[in-house]
């Protein structure tokens, strides 16, 4: 008897069936990548071995915001003994304009500069160096233009690079008229760089059919794949986009890095050499955008105790000089306008700014932030104006049952565990009892403040543009037993290829071992949409599960036939097939399958259901689900300084049922640390003739592991699966935690609030930075001079 075909016993069997794997969905499987990154053998695009004749590129930037070039002379690149070429836009073979959606980006310069820094000529030679030294020697003459620098200057002046948008529920403007109380006010949110590890880089290969093999780190390599192609005049089939990973992404390289890749592929066609562009990282923060700076207003109605009855919001996002994605993030700064919170009758409007700054991009929560950022504020002013705790005022507010359950685009808020949440942090954190000691010890404390803050998170998931909400993947099974793995996401860190790969493990019962994941291909799944929006395991888990099921379901067919039992008989169980009373290591089962024809490999395909949204009604439901989170915040302050410290946070967030909860905390702690960086540390400054001052390390900071919680405890919501069909019932991590961040701007506003007994709100601009900090703090120190005058005497003394 062949060995396949030997029984094990009864016992044995059943003792197979109880077993689980280790490796599977719901356990924290380590990184796939870990040991390599840790270990410097992990290869990115720069490590790659040097193709014979390799050029590489730099860029000559502009240094005017804008005016009209009325020279380019490249001959003096040519006296640099090495150069091989000097491009302008006048040698692009195909279109010259890569912008994402809309017109804007030119490739290089044709005749108006539109930022400081915008690429205007490349030039390759056979060392960077050497590439540098030519593209400065060109010759740029300028007649200078007048910017637009600043989003107040462009909103007086309707200079937008898309109209404006509105939502609206109710009559916002009769709900303040008859408020029993109202606020107003405006407040600046600061951009932030997203200083990934690896700057922009491309590396571009030609192919003897007039076709180019690109190395890119982009987050997006079917729009890579695409714009290569026309900036070639090429088809898009001649073009192979390979990402095995990135060195950290954060949305900066979902549209940004067809740049890099697109110059490097001109140059490549011109000379038939291969050709490598790298930003250094002065020129990659100058040249490329961030996450867009919102100048924010409100006016805001609300009763005694504290409940918003109607609210206008004005949200104007810089979008830099061209449109990119700024519609659908700014969009997406509206629907999160609301964060938690049911806002009444209300009118919510977003404006696209143009300035004469780099163009804005995506980046981690691709807006949500910037507007989900007010309800805090606002919320924090109404406990001010009214002697409450602002926990009470948030939770008073919160999404409820029918009648305050709906967003101001009117999607349903369906499975809203918050309250719950809140209750249990509130619990845990001892929100009560710290409270208490905090106003004690500032009220004996002269100069040292401490400020607490529990705030909530609620937050859309899937692509507004509804059409990207898609996913393709490819799975072979060898005869050996081994899974070849591939699918349209990009790893960045995030642990997306570990992730989808027990998800694989879980539907085949194998190894995670067993399972390689190799470099996104375009030749491989085609079509892809950018790993952005928190999206990357929702879709390409589900995208491999159902390639997964297909060839799973051929070998249950299979199987019942050849030994004759039903599909109910055949169980896949710990790397073994189980058929009635037989055991069959999987590795054996597969080698039969194939000697009897059976397929193993198949694609496979996800798009997500019920998401619409009707932009000319201002109404649908753009997101599949919403995850929740909420975090609780100390801080301490120096009033004669500004300096402070993050003393402890407590966080506790939903991830509906965990791929790997390791990976999540992970995403958690870090999504958390950065959203702190962008509301305190991370500061961007040009100067007034549009030049960015803060590029590079020494003038933009970054959290270290000094700024960091002294005590930092990170739970997940546990026993809740998401309620939607998501691949194994979990929740996306990537962008919803980043908002937790908002509870240490929230303290820091708290402590500064001490100083007046915490009968007003500090002004205060994001970031808080130091300098900021300090500001508010003698503003709240004159209003408290003003508000309680000395006694006469004391002052002529």
């Amino acid at each position: 008897m062949s060995d396949h075909k030997k029984k094990a016993s009864y016992e044995e069997m059943l003792e197979l069936t109880k077993q689980d794997l280790n490796t599977g969905v719901g356990r924290s499987v380590k990184h796939e990548s870990a040991a390599k990154q840790v270990s410097g053998e992990a290869i990115y695009v720069d490590d790659r071995l040097e193709f014979p004749n390799q050029l590489h590129i730099y860029a000559r930037m502009s240094e005017k915001a804008h005016a009209r070039i009325t020279r380019i002379d490249t001959s003096p690149c040519y006296e640099f003994p090495g150069v091989a070429i000097a491009i302008t836009a006048e040698d692009i073979p195909g279109i010259k304009d890569i912008g994402a959606l809309k017109p804007g980006d030119p490739l290089l310069v044709e005749d108006r500069v539109e930022y400081y820094g915008q690429p205007l000529l490349a030039v390759a030679a056979n060392d960077h160096e050497t590439a540098r030294k030519a593209a400065m020697a060109a010759i740029v003459e300028y007649e200078e233009l007048e910017p637009v620098l600043s989003v107040e200057q462009a909103l007086r002046n309707n200079h937008f690079v898309s109209d404006p948008h509105t939502h609206q529920r109710g009559d916002s403007a009769a709900a303040l008229a008859s408020a029993q109380h109202r606020i107003s006010g405006s407040v600046h949110i600061g951009g932030q760089e997203h200083f990934y590890l690896e700057t922009q880089i491309s590396s571009v290969v030609p192919t003897e059919d007039g076709g180019m093999i690109v190395y890119s780190s982009t987050q997006n390599p079917t729009e890579v794949q695409k714009l290569v192609a026309e900036v070639l005049d090429i088809p898009f089939n001649k073009v192979q986009i390979d990402m095995r990973r990135m060195g950290g992404g954060f949305g900066g390289k979902e549209t940004q890095a067809a740049g890099p890749a697109c110059i490097a592929a001109v140059v490549a066609k011109l000379t038939g050499r291969p050709a490598k562009m790298r930003l250094p990282r002065m020129e990659d923060m100058m040249m490329t955008g961030k996450r867009h700076p919102f100048f924010n207003q409100y006016d805001v109605g609300f009763d005694d105790n504290g409940m918003i009855t109607g609210c206008e919001m004005k949200l104007a996002g810089n979008c830099g000089n061209s449109p990119d994605l700024s519609d659908s993030i700014v969009d997406r700064a509206m629907f999160h306008s609301d964060n938690s919170y049911y806002l009444g009758d209300a009118t919510i409007t977003g404006y696209r700014c143009k300035t004469n700054t780099a163009s804005n991009t995506a980046y981690r929560g691709f807006g949500g932030p910037q507007g989900l950022i007010m309800p805090e504020i606002i919320l924090d002013e109404i406990a001010r104006t009214l002697g409450k705790d602002p926990l009470e005022v948030r939770k008073l507010n919160l999404y409820g049952d029918e009648g305050r359950d709906t967003t101001h685009y009117y999607q349903k808020v369906e499975d809203n565990v918050l309250p719950e949440m809140l209750a249990d942090l509130e619990q845990s954190s001892d929100y009560h009892q710290r409270r208490r000691e905090i106003k004690a010890y500032n009220a004996s404390s002269p100069f040292l403040k401490k400020g607490l803050a529990l705030t909530p998170v609620k937050f859309g998931i899937s692509f507004t543009a509804t059409f990207l909400n898609q996913a393709g993947a490819l799975i072979h099974i060898y005869t050996d037993g081994s899974i070849h793995l591939n699918h349209g996401g990009t790893e960045m860190g995030q642990g997306l290829n570990t992730k989808v790969a027990q998800i694989v493990a879980e539907e085949f019962q194998v190894d995670f071992n067993s399972i390689q994941i190799t470099a996104t291909n375009t030749e491989k799944v085609p079509n892809t949409s950018p790993t952005a929006a928190s999206s990357g395991a929702d879709l390409n888990g589900k995208a491999a599960q159902n390639a997964a099921r297909t060839i799973k379901q051929r070998l249950v067919e299979f199987a019942a036939r050849h030994f004759n039992v039903t599909e109910e008989d055949v169980e896949f169980h710990n790397n073994h097939v189980l058929i009635r009373d037989q055991l069959m290591p999987f590795a054996d089962f597969i080698q039969l399958a194939y000697f009897n024809q059976i397929s193993l490999s198949s694609t496979g395909f996800y798009r997500t259901p019920k998401i619409f949204y009707d932009r000319e009604k201002a109404r649908g439901r753009p997101f599949y689900y919403f995850a929740y989170g909420a975090a609780c915040s100390e801080v301490v302050i120096d009033t004669l300084t500004g300096e402070y410290k993050i003393l402890r946070v407590d966080i506790l967030h939903d991830v509906g049922a965990s791929l790997n909860p390791a990976i999540d905390i992970g995403q958690v702690e870090g999504a958390f640390v950065q959203g702190a960086g962008w509301l305190t540390t991370e500061e961007l400054v040009w100067n007034d003739q549009g030049r960015l001052m803060t590029s590079g390390p020494a003038g933009y900071k970054i959290p270290a592991i000094t700024d960091m919680p002294i005590d930092f405890r990170v739970r997940l919501v546990e026993n809740r699966k998401n309620r939607e069909d998501t691949v194994f019932h979990s929740k996306a991590v990537g962008e919803p935690p980043f908002m937790l961040g908002i509870s240490i701007f929230c303290a820091i506003k708290d402590a500064i609030a001490s100083i007046g007994d915490y009968r007003s709100s500090p002004a205060l601009d994001a970031p808080a930075t130091p300098e900021r900090v300090l500001w508010a703090v003698q503003d709240m120190q004159q209003r408290q001079t003003q508000h309680n005058p000395a006694p006469a005497a004391e002052i002529t003394t």
